[in-house]
Formats: structure tokens, sequence, C-alpha cells
């Protein structure tokens, strides 16, 4: 990770460099002792942290916030106690320091920034995953030692039988050891509803709707009452 840091007093600036060297692997790449010089920095260079002071002449940290169109994590610094529940307001917000900063209260904050990393990290983890799930037009089942392709529209319905699950298509039906939830993961969120504890239906194969069950093919399927809003709001009604 790389940093900046904004306050307009110089004794500020160099004592959180200090603790930002010795504390931590971030590299302090610029200093600022205004809010308008490190706009025009960050108009041409991206940073991962700002150490932001709130009171400074005629541009204060709340008015750099708001100006940056997609702000880095700000741990806030300042020697006002009194802006703490407006600081939290901003979501790129990690910590809000009263000053004098002392080695445990920035290493707390620290840990904090760490925190939200990991936390992004692993989002973004999992909706890139999410996405490779979604564009995906196929998966394979292992059936008798045999790796089957089975292409992901052609899937009418799942079914879950005891430890087995069902995998029929318009022109087979298949039998593996698996679990619904992993099915489930596979097949794109926008084709595919669970309908029932037990059944997982393709919302384009439906050819009858009636009270708590639909038609699939030639197989009545049972709608759960908690699961039948969202299968009535995925139909393009007239």
């Amino acid at each position: 990770m790389n940093c900046i840091i904004i306050d307009d007093e110089l004794m500020a600036r160099t004592i959180i460099n200090q603790f930002v060297i010795s504390k931590t692997k971030i590299k302090v790449e610029a200093e600022f002792p205004s809010a308008i010089q490190a706009i025009k920095y960050l108009n041409q260079n991206q940073v991962d942290v700002v150490f932001l002071d709130i009171h400074m002449p005629d541009f204060t940290g709340f008015d750099f916030i708001k100006t940056i169109k997609n702000p880095p994590q700000i741990i806030l610094i300042t020697s006002d106690k009194n802006f703490a529940f407006e600081a939290f307001e901003f979501d790129c917000i990690i910590d809000y320091i009263v000053k004098p900063i002392t080695e445990e209260r920035f290493n707390k904050a620290i840990q904090k920034l760490n925190t939200r990393q990991l936390r992004e990290k692993d989002s973004k983890s999992n909706n890139e995953k999410q996405i490779d799930i979604e564009e995906s037009n196929e998966f394979y089942v292992n059936i008798a030692n045999r790796l089957i392709k089975i292409d992901i529209p052609t899937v009418i319905l799942v079914s879950a039988k005891g430890d087995y699950i069902s995998i029929k298509t318009e022109t087979n039906t298949y039998t593996v050891h698996t679990t619904l939830k992993k099915i489930e993961e596979k097949l794109p969120k926008d084709l595919f509803l669970k309908v029932h504890r037990s059944y997982i239906i393709n919302t384009k194969k439906i050819i009858d709707i009636e009270d708590n069950s639909v038609l699939i093919g030639k197989d009545v399927i049972p709608v759960s009452r908690g699961n039948r809003p969202e299968l009535i709001n995925r139909l393009n009604l007239l």
C-alpha cells in the first residue's frame, strides 16, 4: 500500500510520517500542507490511504473528501473531537484519531485499515468468482468415472433426493452424488431459481403455474410460500 499525508502543521506531518515508516509497510509517496495541493497530486496519481487533518486553511478535510470523485481510504487525524459522528457518514473513512497521536492509537487505526483491505479483497475475489460462474455456459458431472458436459441452458430442473441430485436436461437425466447448494452455485441466478428446498428450476422452461406449483416439461414442481413472490417477480406478466 502507499499513502499521502495532508496536514497544515509540519510537526504533525513529521510525526505521522515517522509512525507510518516505523510501524507499517505503507510507503509514503508525498506530504502536503494543504488539501488543494493534494487534490492536484491525486489528479495524476493513485494512492491507497490518506492520513488527513480536518482543520486546514481555506479547504477542510471534509471539503477534500467531497471533492475527490473516488476517494481512497481515509484515516482522519485531528485535534478536534467534535466531528467524529459526521466523519463516519463517509464510507471511505477508516478511523478518527484525536491528536496528540500515540503509538497504541495509531496501531489500532492501522489494524482497522488492514481489516478493511482484507474484507474488500475477499469481496472482490468472491465477485470475480461469481462472474465466472454466471458467465460459464456449461459444467461437468462425474458419472461412472466419466466427465459428462452439461450445457446450462438445456437444464430444465434440478432436484434433491437424499444424498443425490437429479439434473434433468432437455434430452437426459443425470444423477450425481453432490448437494443442491453446490449445483446452485454453478447455475446463473438470472436463469435459475430455487423454488423449494428440494428443487431448482429453469424459469425459462416454465409452462404453467397454478397455486403453489409450476409445470416444467411434464413435471409438476412444488413452490414454497417463501419463494413464490420471487418466482412471480421473475415472470413477464401482462
